[in-house]
């Protein structure tokens, strides 16, 4: 049993009822086991908390983030219609729970329809259960207007997400500003337009007192400045992408859409810069779930989609960070547990006596393939397809319940 909130890695029985971690270790008076799951060789842990998956079908797609291990997950607003209605939010909720499976957490719009210019209205979605405010991928071009939505957030306690890419420097292009997007003939983004973002959302913070997280940094100027930023005072924190911790730019290969991110793959000395900040602490890590279809990404490169599915993949990828950067178990687990479920201000993230049982089983040791027949999600879409993995998960608990058991 592995719980890095508590710091416990040792062989424990751990006894559920009610839907809540009853013990650890030995059995509470007068328990009798309804069912017994025989976890030998294997680690049991937190259910994953991921900071950013899509759902573009919700039931297929919170059917992978529980056969990836995931039971909590936070919603981007970028949804069709966006999330910028009460009304929207709390059908979101009631679907969700009805579906029974992992437990969903709405980000509502930071501004009216995502639009950039009118603040949403954060206290009516705040009601309605949604536990942070964010742009998604959308601009806000007027600083005035994202000043005002950090003072109006910071006077409520609020959170606010941002992905920091400046829209002008970022304009039409589709992978890193580098060698690889020259000799391709593709258009690039430089690493300023991510740093610029950084700095005046840094300093936008440190004037309002808000609680600011920003989400899928990808260079490793970008991790300098969050870095600089904290050690100041500033209440920032990041999340890293799982697919920018072992991809780079040189993996777009021949034009390879399933390659296309936003932010775009940069190069092996920002990768490396990114594995650093995730064993330190610094950042966390997500998914980034964005399921596309075949449609969207059987395009040339500039005019894919980009984003590729992660909830499945989570778990083995981390596992392979790990074992390659030398990072213990407890710490990787930690990453992709307490960690972000500290970031959201949720309750889940621990295997703790009288908490919620959203627990997860894996085997570290098995290997399998990256196939379509093995990803449950709707989207097929990840440059990862064909990859050899070590690590499955097993069997997953929401609430005491068993929502996934392969």
């Amino acid at each position: 049993m592995i719980d890095p909130k508590s710091g416990i890695d040792r062989q424990a029985d751990v006894f559920v009822a009610a839907g809540l971690v009853q013990a650890i270790g030995s059995a509470p008076n007068g328990f009798v086991a309804d069912r017994v799951i025989d976890a030998a060789g294997r680690v049991v842990c937190p259910g994953f908390v991921d900071l950013s998956a899509r759902l573009s079908s919700l039931d297929s797609e919170l059917v992978a983030a529980v056969a990836g291990g995931v039971t909590a997950l936070a919603c981007p607003p970028d949804t069709h219609p966006p999330l910028d209605e009460p009304e929207l939010v709390e059908r979101l909720v009631r679907r969700s729970e009805a579906i029974g499976l992992a437990h969903v957490y709405p980000i509502g719009a930071l501004t009216q329809q995502l639009a950039g210019e009118k603040l949403s209205e954060m206290v009516g979605l705040s009601r309605a259960g949604c536990i942070a405010f964010s742009q998604a991928t959308k601009p806000i071009f007027d600083t005035q207007v994202l000043l005002r939505a950090m003072q109006y957030a910071a006077n409520f306690g609020y959170a606010i997400r941002l992905q920091p890419q400046d829209h002008y420097l970022a304009r039409d292009g589709v992978a890193h500003d580098g060698e690889v997007a020259s000799r391709l003939g593709l258009s690039g983004i430089p690493v300023c337009a991510e740093t610029l973002a950084i700095s005046t959302a840094l300093h936008l913070a440190a004037e309002t007192g808000v609680r600011l997280h920003l989400s899928k940094l990808s260079s490793a100027a970008g991790v300098a400045l969050v870095r600089e930023a904290r050690n100041s005072g500033v209440k920032v924190s990041c999340d890293v992408a799982i697919h920018h911790l072992h991809l780079s730019e040189t993996d777009i290969g021949y034009f390879d859409s399933h390659a296309r991110f936003d932010p775009p793959l940069r190069t092996s000395s920002d990768r490396e810069a990114l594995r650093a900040a995730v064993a330190e602490g610094l950042a966390v890590v997500c998914s980034d779930h964005t399921p596309v279809d075949e449609d969207g990404k059987q395009l040339p490169f500039g005019e894919a989609l980009p984003g590729a599915v992660g909830l499945e993949l989570l778990l083995p990828l981390v596992l392979k960070w790990a074992d390659e950067a030398r990072v213990p178990l407890l710490v990787a687990l930690a990453r992709v547990t307490c960690d972000p479920a500290a970031v959201l201000g949720i309750e889940s993230g621990s295997v703790s006596v009288g908490r919620s049982a959203d627990i997860c089983i894996f085997d570290a040791q098995e290997p399998w393939c990256v196939s379509p027949e093995t990803l449950r999600s709707q989207g097929k879409n990840t440059p990862c397809m064909g990859w050899e993995m070590t690590g499955r998960v097993c069997a997953t608990l929401v609430s005491g319940r068993v929502v996934y058991e392969r």
